[in-house]
């Protein structure tokens, strides 16, 4: 069927990207049936899906976590390909169409101009103008407030809006600000530095910013690379071969103007090849964004401590159950503990059916269900963020599992699951640590654990004609929708995202 539904043109073009005949096949069938939706079960809340640590066990996780990371054990994982675009929206949006500012439906475009001097990147801004033989203060004046934006937003100036937000400036310190970059290379320091003060950051980014990512992180390195400290950075880009088909409204391959297959990024969910590509041991994954200045990074640094010690104290009983798993050194008293441990750390349950089965049918099904990569997921309190939450999903066998889950996935039609998704408690601020080494101290196979049917279609247009695009399991959604995932509630105060220009302005970000 493959080579009567392509032509030897289409070969050369998918196969020369890395990818195969079949699998874009696949991708195609996914069109024409359809993603199914996630049925939620229940909201994940406190005691019922998220752990709340008690203060007095913090202390303890900390220590355990010490020994980790000592050990070189720890790498961050920083997703940074996605363009500040949406960030100035509103700006650009004036920008391009506006001459003058309505008051009353230029709002944000106000209060960014009245508060100008409070963004860490007013100085670079100053110094732009100043070159071009004005000052910011005379277009302010005279109301010149698309000649000025020109300066913050296009290649006249600083380009932030053609930037990702890695290299733009977010908080003021004295006489210098710092980028999202430097903030995560700090953030390394304080939690991810060995015994041998190494530090191990990997960041994403798109091939367009690359060389300049690279040239600032050299310069960053610089500044931070202090008492012996040394940085281990990498960066590596989504690769062609993780892009998925487009198709027409028919589900037929869209063609460009020349005939050629067209191909589209695949989301966030692209990039657990390049988290499998790290064979790393412990992950910890944050948004580029969510960073806050050094006054504020304390409470961040115990609970990420935290959450590393609990990911590793719960990989230590697992890999000690899974030795004698694997060896068959299991009596009736010690297969319930695992079983118990299983239930209640994990939320694995041994299927009713299987209860009363042959030992060796219930070692079998505990070993797989151990034997999967670890995630520990902190949990802030939900306060209207917009975003997915932890809930409990059914699914078509009727068992029940930890998910994040974004609204995209959950079919608003139905009255009571809308119900269930406003009941949410907690929201996922992309807070995770994850154990990607298997008890043998062996990298986990990641996509043997992602789930394809939990996908994404949406519609796009390309040269004015309408298609539909895919985008693959979100990241920490569907592609890791088979590991063993644990909630934890962490402190607001962890998550300060940066999602317009205007957030800027909230005083966690403000010196």
């Amino acid at each position: 069927m493959v080579h009567t539904y392509f032509s030897k043109e289409d070969m050369h073009q998918i196969i020369t990207r890395g990818q195969t005949p079949e699998a874009v096949l696949s991708q195609i069938e996914i069109f024409k049936r359809g993603i199914p939706y996630t049925t939620l079960h229940r909201p994940c809340t406190v005691d019922d899906g998220i752990t709340v640590l008690q203060q007095s066990a913090i202390a303890a996780l900390e220590i355990l976590y010490a020994q980790a990371v000592a050990a070189g054990r720890v790498t961050k994982f920083v997703p940074a390909s996605g363009a500040a675009t949406r960030m100035f929206q509103a700006l650009i949006s004036y920008y391009e169409h506006k001459e003058a500012v309505d008051s009353k439906n230029d709002q944000d475009v106000l209060q960014f101009i009245n508060n100008i001097q409070r963004f860490a990147f007013y100085n670079d801004l100053q110094a732009t103008v100043q070159r071009h033989g004005g000052e910011v203060e005379t277009y302010l004046a005279h109301g010149q407030y698309a000649e000025l934006l020109a300066y913050l937003l296009t290649f006249q100036g600083l380009n932030y809006a053609n930037l990702p937000k890695i290299l733009l400036k977010f908080h003021r310190y004295g006489d210098h600000g710092r980028t999202p970059l430097e903030e995560h290379l700090v953030e390394a320091a304080a939690y991810a530095q060995d015994r041998h003060q190494v530090a191990r950051l990997h960041v994403t980014v798109t091939p367009a910013h690359a060389e300049a990512v690279q040239a600032h992180i050299e310069a960053s390195r610089r500044r931070y690379e202090r008492a012996g400290l040394r940085y281990e950075i990498a960066l590596s880009v989504q690769s062609s071969a993780t892009d998925t088909i487009a198709v027409d409204l028919d589900n037929n391959p869209f063609r460009d103007e020349q005939g050629h297959l067209l191909f589209r990024p695949g989301g966030h969910g692209a990039l657990l090849a390049n988290l499998q590509a790290l064979a790393a041991d412990i992950v910890f994954i944050k948004n580029i964004d969510n960073v806050v200045p050094d006054r504020l990074k304390e409470v961040t640094y115990r609970y990420k401590r935290a959450l590393g010690g609990h990911l590793v104290h719960l990989q230590q009983q697992t890999f000690a159950y899974l030795e004698h798993l694997a060896a068959g050194r299991v009596d009736a008293g010690l297969l319930e503990e695992i079983r118990t441990f299983a239930r209640r750390e994990l939320a694995i349950v041994v299927p009713p059916g299987l209860q009363h089965a042959p030992q060796h049918e219930q070692i079998r099904f505990l070993h797989d269900r151990l034997h999967r990569p670890l995630r520990v997921c902190g949990m802030v309190r939900n306060e209207g963020e917009p975003g997915g939450g932890p809930f409990w999903v059914e699914h078509p066998d009727g068992s029940l599992s930890r998910q994040i889950v974004e609204t995209s996935q959950v079919d608003m039609a139905l009255p009571e699951q809308r119900a269930l998704l406003a009941a949410s408690t907690h929201f996922n601020p992309v807070d995770l640590v994850c154990g990607v080494r298997d008890y043998r101290g062996q990298p986990f196979d990641l996509q043997h654990f992602a789930d394809p049917n939990t996908g994404f279609i949406s519609h796009k247009t390309y040269a004015g004609r309408p298609l539909k695009a895919l985008e693959l399991p979100g990241l920490w959604n569907g592609a890791m929708a088979y590991w063993n995932t644990v909630f934890v509630e962490v402190p607001l105060s962890t998550f300060s995202p940066v999602k317009t220009v205007l957030d800027l302005l909230r005083p966690e970000h403000q010196p």
